[in-house]
């Protein structure tokens, strides 16, 4: 090769091969399940919040998700079997979403799930998250 070719050839290289360098890993499934779920939570709630108090949106299940609580399950299918919203575009398109997630729970990912836990209670009733640390007294 002659010399003179290398500085034609950099800038070629660095157009292959920059783009190969800064590609992320692709998501996992546990990684997609994750994020799936929280955006699917996100979504519920901005529904709910967007809708007005009267509407069919109230009376539908909770949807509270941790993918590590083997009960999730059954709440998805719930959740895409319950009758309210029925031709309402935006709860069809959550449906939806939810269905997708339980597919790939129930399918795509199955070997890659650990279930910490069986308790349906606390998907009903989750235990809110707190911000900030409580005041200690001495």
């Amino acid at each position: 090769m002659a010399p003179w070719t290398l500085p034609l050839l950099l800038p070629l290289l660095t157009v292959v091969v920059w783009p190969l360098a800064v590609q992320p890993a692709p998501p996992t499934c546990y990684s997609r399940m994750l994020t799936l779920s929280r955006e699917i939570m996100a979504d519920f709630q901005s529904l709910q919040a967007s809708e007005p108090e009267d509407s069919c949106v109230r009376y539908l299940p909770r949807l509270y998700l941790d993918i590590h609580n083997y009960c999730v399950l059954a709440k998805l299918r719930d959740f895409v079997a319950s009758p309210q919203c029925w031709k309402v575009a935006e709860v069809d398109t959550l449906k939806d979403r939810v269905r997708k997630l339980y597919t790939i729970m129930n399918s795509f990912c199955r070997r890659d799930l650990v279930f910490l836990s069986d308790d349906c209670h606390a998907l009903e009733y989750p235990i809110p998250e707190t911000t900030t640390a409580p005041d200690q007294h001495s």
